[in-house]
């Protein structure tokens, strides 16, 4: 049987760094998760029969890189340590012809101590992870940051009615209900921010204000109102993809018990859920 390689990378993953940024006695904590994927000439590390290394960058020495790439460029801002790697892979063998770097990161709040920040002690501030992508080749990049696992919710101000119904509706139309979610968004750079931490922090803080302030009729309607606003705040970004999974708080009925429930007692569930995504970009 004759078969045909089509399509193919490779590289190292789950490659974990902690690094202490110092300012004086003050600390920050840098945790970073890397994956370096390489692509290019290696069909013959694939095809041929005997085995062909020559062109093999070890995965070994992908982690190596990174560690010691880490030690001497890794700061606040992942997009420009992964930019680094990047470069680095790229100009350093011929071989390859792209390389796709993704770097989650686990974020460090500061200990309150007596009501003070303190200078070097943590605690892991919360589930979500703030992540940049990198696809680099030959004369053109692709830049991606963004944030997954972002648990939101808002009490009220949120609705959904006007829908289509058939013989298997059973769902309720509805004026007042939680909203909950789990964030997943990713924006494209376009441009090269002055602080891409900053810039960052701005666009999260765009995002969740329509959230918060604005009565949401949809998620669908909430979530382009939150990819616009990103987009709004920040010119160096050119495209935003947001899911919002819909984390349904049903509403428990205690009527057989004789008490009416006042939107006040319900029921969190992650299954099933609604999926809502989109991709916005400037018009």
């Amino acid at each position: 049987m004759k078969t045909k390689l089509v399509d193919h990378r490779y590289g190292k993953s789950r490659v974990r760094v902690l690094k202490v940024l110092r300012d004086g006695a003050t600390h920050t904590l840098k945790e970073i998760d890397a994956a370096v994927a390489l692509t290019g000439d290696f069909d013959s590390s694939y095809t041929d029969p005997k085995g062909d290394n020559s062109k093999v960058v070890a995965t070994d020495t992908m982690k190596n890189t990174v560690n010691v790439l880490a030690h001497e460029h890794l700061g606040r801002e992942s997009e420009r340590f992964a930019l680094t790697l990047g470069k680095h892979f790229m100009s350093l063998y011929p071989q390859v012809q792209k390389v796709g770097i993704e770097l989650s990161e686990r974020v460090w709040g500061r200990l309150n101590i007596g009501g003070e920040p303190h200078p070097h002690s943590f605690v892991q501030a919360d589930n979500a992870k703030p992540f940049t992508r990198l696809e680099i080749s030959a004369g053109q990049q692709r830049l991606e940051s963004g944030i997954r696992d972002l648990l939101i919710l808002k009490s009220t101000a949120s609705g959904f009615e006007g829908y289509p119904r058939c013989e298997y509706t059973t769902l309720p139309e509805t004026k007042e209900r939680i909203f909950a979610t789990s964030l997943e968004a990713t924006w494209r750079w376009s441009g090269e921010p002055a602080d891409y931490e900053a810039t960052n922090a701005a666009i999260m803080a765009a995002m969740l204000k329509p959230f918060a302030e604005n009565f949401s009729p949809a998620v669908q309607t909430t979530l382009f109102e939150m990819g616009t606003a990103a987009l709004a705040v920040c010119p160096e970004i050119d495209e935003i993809t947001l899911a919002m999974p819909n984390k349904h708080c049903l509403l428990i009925n205690l009527q057989p018990f004789g008490r009416e429930n006042r939107n006040e007692v319900f029921v969190p569930t992650d299954e099933p859920h609604g999926q809502i995504e989109a991709t916005i970009t400037r018009a």
